[in-house]
């Protein structure tokens, strides 16, 4: 067996229950976010909660960080979707950002990038700290958007995990490579279909 191939499936193998369970309930919360689902977020909930603890019995404190993130913006997601502004609104509406707010995000996320990086640099010993901040801070981003029910989560994931599918590539965790692909195409999908969506949405207005 070609050793790319063979360090993929002693990934996949070798990994924990835990995280075995938490990459299942990952790929099933994406799908379900794909589809504007509420369920996605207790999933979410239990899947990063899964991966913080996981990372944190590593030693992996800038993830740990990260799925904590998460979960306060899962929680968050949930009670924003099912609280839409509106008696009379039964779904929150696929929101679009303003130029003006756009760039502001853009500002944001890119400061976030240059100080968790710089931080991660100097305070520690990270391999590849500032790729490793990109993907921390554009995830956090699209967090964020994703629960304010922003169309643009979806590039943001888009960007987060092209650069993580390299990070994890130079490291030559390739099975992890390979999920973050996965979840490159979900994105992929959840933009178009949100993109659809929104557009009848704007078209019923």
């Amino acid at each position: 067996m070609h050793p790319i191939l063979e360090s993929i499936w002693q990934g996949l193998i070798g990994a924990s229950v835990l995280e075995q369970i938490g990459t299942v309930l990952g790929i099933i919360g994406v799908g379900l976010m794909i589809r504007r689902k509420i369920w996605a977020f207790p999933v979410g909930l239990v899947q990063v909660a899964i991966f913080g603890y996981v990372c944190f019995q590593g030693r992996l404190y800038s993830e740990t960080v990260l799925q904590s993130v998460f979960f306060i913006a899962l929680a968050y997601g949930w009670w924003h979707w099912t609280h839409p502004e509106g008696r009379e609104r039964k779904e929150l509406p696929i929101q679009s950002l303003s130029t003006g707010a756009t760039l502001g995000w853009a500002a944001a996320t890119l400061i976030l990038w240059a100080a968790w990086g710089t931080a991660m640099h100097q305070l520690t010993d990270a391999a590849l700290p500032y790729w490793d901040a990109f993907v921390f801070a554009f995830s956090v981003a699209s967090q964020w958007l994703q629960a304010r029910k922003v169309l643009a989560n979806w590039i943001g994931w888009l960007i987060a995990n092209s650069v993580a599918i390299g990070v994890f590539w130079v490291k030559e965790y390739y099975w992890f490579a390979v999920l973050y692909a996965i979840f490159w195409f979900m994105a992929l999908g959840g933009l178009r279909a949100w993109t659809k969506a929104w557009r009848a949405q704007k078209h019923d207005e």
